[in-house]
């Protein structure tokens, strides 16, 4: 029998038919999105880079450190229900707070015995100390930080410490029921942890206690060090 002679475009237009009619016969499986594989204590954080400008003043390394040192003893401006004249100085937005934020130049250099802070009971701010808090004000009091890198030759609470904790531990150490009874946005669990060994234990994962922090990497050797010189200085509140 004799074939029929079909055109080019005919022949086109068929074969554009033909695809749409097995696309609209087909049933297709939606793309999977990448697996998200969540790291849950394997591996360490990489080390920090010094991102540090020795000629710039930082709150949370130079700043906070002489306010947690020289002011938030026990009865003075600790938490708000030990603060002394109902004044804390325990972080950024309390210290720079409106109602006593003028004052504290005044105070710190004042000459008078009975108005001078830190009182005459307690060790007086250096001259060192005074000009870093003041040069801080000048430039604005901004809240920064930087990375220190791996320092551990002046490893404080306030500069070293607390941003670890607040970055990797409070999401579940704090609040109405932090876990194991362990509130660590403030000094005193950390420090009761680190005197009886379970800070050390859980950071290297190593003894009894829970491997911290429970998910993400483990902590970098670096700051593995700089908690072990904290707690082998005695986990001061400095």
């Amino acid at each position: 029998m004799r074939q029929p002679n079909i055109s080019p475009l005919a022949s086109a237009l068929l074969l554009v038919v033909i695809i749409a009619v097995s696309f609209v016969g087909c049933k297709h499986e939606p793309l999977a999105l990448e697996e998200v594989i969540v790291d849950n204590g394997g591996g360490q954080e990489p080390e920090p880079i010094d991102t540090c400008d020795p000629n710039v003043i930082y709150f949370e390394q130079d700043v906070l450190p002489i306010f947690i040192q020289s002011c938030t003893t026990p009865g003075c401006h600790n938490v708000p229900t030990d603060a002394n004249d109902e004044i804390q100085l325990t972080d950024y937005a309390s210290i720079t707070d409106d109602h006593h934020f003028a004052d504290i130049l005044e105070a710190i250099t004042d000459n008078d015995p009975e108005d001078v802070m830190p009182p005459d009971s307690m060790p007086p701010l250096t001259a060192e100390q005074i000009a870093i808090i003041q040069a801080w004000m000048n430039a604005g009091a901004p809240n920064n930080s930087c990375e220190s890198g791996c320092d551990t030759s002046n490893v404080t609470y306030a500069g070293a410490i607390r941003p670890i904790i607040e970055q990797r531990c409070l999401n579940c150490h704090s609040g109405a029921s932090p876990d194991g009874d362990l509130d660590f946005s403030t000094w005193q669990d950390l420090n009761s942890a680190a005197g009886d060994g379970r800070l050390e234990s859980a950071i290297t994962h190593t003894g009894s206690a829970a491997s911290m922090p429970p998910s993400g990497p483990m902590l970098s050797q670096c700051r593995i060090d700089q908690f072990m010189q904290w707690i082998q200085d005695g986990a001061p509140n400095n």
